[in-house]
Parts: structure tokens; C-alpha cells; sequence
């Protein structure tokens, strides 16, 4: 089971959140010039990387807001969790200044 930190009330156990899929995805400028291969593309295909990946929660039985949380994929673990309008933090790179 996960510990995810809600940004307002504070680390809680998975089942109390929603997963949203991947963080950071634009809203197409002109959806409506969009043809129908460029909105599957924008509605259903998303990254699939090894390693840190920022993802949208929802606190859905605590305060019921959005935010992000930025988790490794291979690991599991939770590397930050922060609100939709701050920026995705920077992690350390590895093997770097100990």
C-alpha cells in the first residue's frame, strides 16, 4: 500500500485517493480543429516510462481536490506530491553529490 501526501491534509493511505492518470497534459489551444486521430491521440495515449513519472490524485475521501504526485514506476515509492498550480519539482540526479 502506498503513503501518498494530500498537499492539505496530509499523508494518508492509498485507498482513500482516485488515480487520474498522467500530470501534465495540455488541453488542446483548438480542440476544434482537431481531426479525429489527434483526439485519440490527445484522449487515450499517454507515456509509459521507466523510473519518475508525475501522475493526478484525488483525495476522494478527504478534502476531494486534485493534485500531483511525482512516483517512480519501478520502485512504487512517492517522490513529491504537490498542488496543480505550483511546478514539478526537481529530483537529484543519481549518482550525483552525496
Amino acid at each position: 500500500m502506498l503513503l501518498i501526501t494530500c498537499p492539505w491534509c496530509g499523508p494518508r493511505d492509498e485507498a482513500e485517493y482516485h488515480y487520474g492518470g498522467q500530470a501534465h497534459v495540455p488541453y488542446p489551444e483548438r480542440p476544434a480543429d482537431l481531426d479525429d486521430e489527434q483526439w485519440a491521440a490527445y484522449v487515450f495515449y499517454r507515456d509509459n516510462p521507466k523510473g519518475p513519472f508525475a501522475e493526478r490524485w484525488m483525495h476522494s475521501t478527504g478534502c476531494r481536490r486534485w493534485f500531483n504526485v511525482l512516483r517512480d514506476t519501478v520502485s512504487y515509492e512517492v517522490l513529491a506530491s504537490y498542488r496543480l498550480d505550483a511546478p514539478r519539482p526537481e529530483l537529484p540526479q543519481a549518482g550525483g553529490n552525496r
